[in-house]
């Protein structure tokens, strides 16, 4: 038999619990009574649920907080809306591990402004950067700019002729000594 804990914050009744050691992967439902264009404003699915056949949390809402979110804003491992924030993250603005979007931040995220470790869009910015505009470590464009830039118009980083500030200092001290 299968042990199920389950939050539900409209029946205070049933108490929280927190999960210890080995067992059974907690459950978190809630969706809130009001709606707002036939969704409810506030959705939060969170871990198996055999009632409903899931093996993850599906969360549909305006605000959809889950293993898998679809709203306006859409939090979770799998996120899709208009703001979505998470591992695997599809919107407008979306922020994540692997984020894909019109604006898109994360480790490894494209769409037409893509910034973040490994990005590929329009104008991408970050480490390893590829787009027709590409700004980064590695930069690989159209116009690329950046320690190491590669393109039509490429803007590489120069050598300071003179040190940094640090290495000044440093050798200064160097020096009085």
């Amino acid at each position: 038999m299968i042990r199920r804990h389950i939050v539900d914050r409209e029946k205070p009744e049933i108490p929280i619990q927190r999960r210890t050691g080995k067992g059974p992967a907690k459950t978190v439902r809630h969706r809130s009574k009001m709606t707002l264009f036939g969704l409810p404003l506030v959705d939060i699915a969170s871990g198996p649920d055999p009632d409903r056949g899931e093996k993850h949390g599906k969360a549909h809402g305006i605000i959809a907080v889950g293993d898998e979110a679809r709203g306006w804003l859409a939090l979770g491992g799998k996120a899709r809306g208009l703001i979505a924030m998470g591992g695997q993250a599809r919107g407008l603005l979306a922020m994540g591990g692997k984020a894909r979007g019109l604006i898109a931040m994360g480790g490894q995220p494209a769409g037409v402004l893509a910034m973040g470790g490994a990005p590929v869009g329009l104008v991408a910015m970050g480490g390893v950067a590829v787009g027709v505009v590409a700004v980064g470590g590695l930069a690989l464009g159209v116009i690329a700019a950046g320690g190491r830039a590669a393109g039509l118009i490429s803007l590489k980083s120069e050598k300071r002729k003179r040190p940094g500030l640090i290495r000044s200092i440093l050798q200064g001290r160097r020096r009085a000594s």
